[in-house]
């Protein structure tokens, strides 16, 4: 396995390393200062300009959709294990950084399945614009009244009518539906609820702006309420054109895994970033406050703790690196134990590095003096999003015990 970068990697990751110093890092204050302003006002869900201002600096420096694979984009993208590297920067700045280059979630998912299962039509009304940054979109899976770690119980219907579907339901946790620029949802439901488990769902593109869409109300994530917002939504008799179906009735699942699973190592990629950021955090503390008639770094638990975090992000990243590897050379199919793997190990790495920063930090570690408090609620949440620990650890285990099971 080689995971070196490319040259045109390289090139990218200078690059980058460049505008995170200079502008985004020096924008993270600003941006928590026009939030502030923005809620006073009651705009709370109102990206704050600074956001916008570093998407054009950002595409001026050919520093746009990177999250795109050379399979799909031969003249720009790059291969999953380059991205890994250039993803892991964007999550030091979690909520600037990935907007900032067009590489969020969940637009970045939304747009490889209007890429791959998209109409020319779709793709025209929908990918365009949000490849270049001008809207928005969610992806509707996750519903509140049924176990949504097993997608085969989504119970939202959509249902022929002539030239339209109609869909009655409920979603919640849908990222980014209170963002006054999403426009588009890619939602999943049942079309055939008597069909094969896995034949029964289809996914539809709902313009969030038609008749029967109610947006019940945004949700935070232990007290932090996002710009983009994670949504409940009500569906009530929502027609759209039956043209605004993603594929084919009954394909909705298999697009659901072939969406999830290069999210689920996006993720995972941003979360080893938060780590090395919380890392660095943890240093630069222990370095410069004295307990005891000494530094912390002096202190040998804090020792420990340093030491085991390194350990912890370098074992995460080898296996990050393996699982983008082998997506290169083998396939999403063929790394789906690892995809699974990974995104169990990684926000778990993650979040432990994390807690141990704020443990290092004391009381300022739990304030909104550092970024450390955030970082731990996304990070918590991370293992239950794109599936818990739990289903990511069975399909680990039975693709373990397949080995050893005859046919």
């Amino acid at each position: 396995m080689d995971f070196g970068l490319s040259a045109r990697a390289q090139d990218y990751l200078g690059r980058l390393q460049e505008f995170m110093d200079s502008h985004v890092y020096p924008a993270e204050p600003v941006y928590a200062d026009q939030r502030r302003e923005l809620t006073a006002a009651g705009q709370e869900n109102t990206v704050p300009p600074v956001v916008e201002e570093l998407k054009v600096e950002a595409r001026k420096r050919g520093l746009w959709n990177l999250f795109l694979p050379d399979s799909e984009d031969p003249a720009h993208g790059l291969s999953v294990t380059d991205y890994a590297s250039l993803a892991e920067i964007t999550g030091r700045s979690p909520e600037l950084a990935p907007e900032a280059l067009n590489c969020a979630a969940p637009d970045t998912g939304n747009m490889e399945v209007l890429h791959l299962f998209g109409t020319p039509e779709q793709k025209e009304r929908w990918l365009r614009p949000l490849l270049n940054g001008e809207i928005r979109s969610a992806f509707g899976m996750t519903e509140p009244d049924v176990a949504s770690s097993d997608a085969r119980n989504i119970a939202t219907r959509i249902e022929r009518d002539g030239d339209h579907y109609v869909i009655n339901g409920r979603k919640w946790w849908i990222s980014g539906s209170a963002d006054p620029r999403c426009k588009i949802m890619i939602l999943m439901g049942k079309t055939d609820p008597e069909g094969h488990p896995y034949r029964q769902q289809s996914m539809v593109l709902v313009p969030l702006d038609t008749p029967g869409v109610e947006i019940v109300r945004p949700l935070p994530v232990f007290g932090y309420w996002d710009q983009h917002g994670h949504c409940e939504i009500k569906l009530t008799d929502v027609r759209v054109p039956v043209e605004n179906l993603v594929g084919e009735e009954g394909g909705g699942f298999a697009i659901a895994q072939a969406r999830l699973g290069p999210g689920r190592i996006h993720h995972c990629m941003r979360a080893i970033g938060m780590a090395e950021r919380a890392l660095e955090l943890m240093c630069r503390r222990a370095v410069s406050r004295v307990a005891f008639g000494k530094p912390l770094a002096q202190q040998g638990v804090v020792q420990q703790q340093i030491a085991e975090s390194r350990m912890a992000i370098e074992q995460a990243r080898l296996l990050t690196l393996k699982t983008a590897w082998m997506i290169d050379k083998r396939g999403v199919k063929e790394a789906r134990s690892e995809v699974s793997a990974i995104k169990v190990i990684a926000p778990r790495v993650a979040l432990e590095v994390v807690d141990k920063a704020i443990q290092v930090h004391g009381g300022a570690g739990v304030s909104e003096d550092t970024p450390l408090a955030s970082m731990w609620a996304h990070l918590r949440t991370l293992r239950l999003a794109d599936g818990p620990d739990e289903v990511h650890v069975r399909s680990v285990a039975r693709a373990e015990l397949g080995k050893y099971v005859s046919t």
